[in-house]
């Protein structure tokens, strides 16, 4: 006999700027008060680039066109989110040089990080992020 469970569709934003990266402080948990990449929920009838391109928007008041955005892949890995199975398709775009944030939504602040010394991020983002070929 198959066992179903219940899978939540999300969708995440890489954002580059030069050697930058823009993260979100989350504001709750899972991980509340870490960094983690913008993204989140797909809603009824949005496509994961919909989502990727509100959810940006919503948490550091950054716009991006849909097409600007370059699928990077999708992660799956039953353990990536405490809260249960959650599939996420994330997403890179790049701006020529970073654009000031603004926290908003489920964010408790927003910011640029260096490649190079970034903190320690929430869920697999530093999964993801190491998927790229940039």
């Amino acid at each position: 006999m198959t066992q179903t469970e219940e899978i939540r569709y999300t969708a995440d934003v890489v954002l580059l700027a030069g050697n930058r990266v823009l993260l979100i402080q989350r504001d709750w948990p899972p991980y509340e008060g870490m960094w983690a990449l913008p993204g989140g929920h797909v809603d009824a009838g949005e496509s994961s680039r919909e989502a990727a391109v509100r959810e940006l928007e919503e948490e550091t008041g950054i716009t991006v066109s849909a097409s600007d955005l370059r699928q990077v892949g999708a992660f799956d890995d039953p353990g990536r989110d405490p809260r249960g199975r959650y599939v996420t398709v994330a997403y890179v775009a790049t701006l020529p040089d970073p654009v000031l944030p603004t926290a908003g939504d489920d964010a408790r602040a927003a910011r640029w990080w260096p490649l190079d010394d970034l903190p320690q991020l929430a869920f697999d983002h530093a999964r993801i992020l190491g998927s790229l070929t940039v």
